[in-house]
């Protein structure tokens, strides 16, 4: 059985990167055993039209963000990356199509896909189910 941590992903400066972590910025600072990864995609309204390395400086600049930022992927269709393929295959992902930017997925310690929350869910909200997964 595939888990999460069995992909690997471009990393935002161009090297691969396995997503063997075992656990938003706030929160990302928060929690020792919690990792948030970003994949950038300009599927949605082109609101990441640029470089990657524009992406990266928007993201460090503006939010402070020092998660993994990976390179710029397609999150649906035939050239769906394979972590959202697997993201969105999961039985809790439900095969769905993401609709809108920001769309988060709760990745337990062991790989798989725990929940998912819609882009307009704000990370504040995320809060308890992750302190939830991280006392399992």
């Amino acid at each position: 059985m595939s888990t999460l941590w069995s992909y690997s992903a471009l990393n935002i400066d161009g090297d691969w990167t396995p997503l063997n972590y075992s656990g938003l910025q706030k929160l990302h600072a928060k929690y020792d055993d919690l990792h948030v990864l970003g994949f950038p995609s300009n599927e949605f309204a082109n609101e990441e039209p640029g470089t990657e390395e524009e992406v990266k400086e928007f993201c460090t600049s503006k939010y402070g963000v020092t998660f993994p930022m990976f390179s710029k992927i397609e999150v649906n269709g035939a050239n769906a990356h394979p972590v959202y393929a697997f993201l969105k295959g999961s039985s809790v992902g439900g095969g769905e199509d993401i609709s809108w930017n920001f769309v988060k997925f709760l990745v337990g310690r062991s790989g798989e896909v725990v929940n998912v929350y819609a882009g307009d869910v704000e990370p504040e909200e995320l809060e308890d189910d992750i302190v939830a997964e991280l006392a399992k």
